[in-house]
């Protein structure tokens, strides 16, 4: 069983209204000094599997074709 966590951001330049949003609530909230917010999208992802690059071709494929919009997301793999 190889797990791998992939993390999904919105590339640099890409308007993020979720973590401007984010980051106005945090200033309501009285957290001061908070000088910028981006969200995006972690998936914890178990595959039963034993071929370590197999499954690591196979994790950028699923982003490629589901996990990120490549046009203006940016995603990191990493297995553990």
């Amino acid at each position: 069983m190889i797990k791998a966590r992939v993390t999904v951001t919105l590339k640099n330049g890409v308007l993020d209204p979720q973590g401007k949003a984010i980051e106005h609530a945090l200033d309501g909230l009285g957290f001061s000094g908070v000088g910028s917010v981006r969200q995006g999208k972690v998936f914890d992802i178990e595959i039963d599997s034993a071929d370590r690059a197999r499954t690591e071709a196979d994790l950028k494929a699923m982003c490629d074709r589901l996990l990120a919009n490549t046009v203006i997301e940016n995603y990191t793999v990493a297995i553990t």
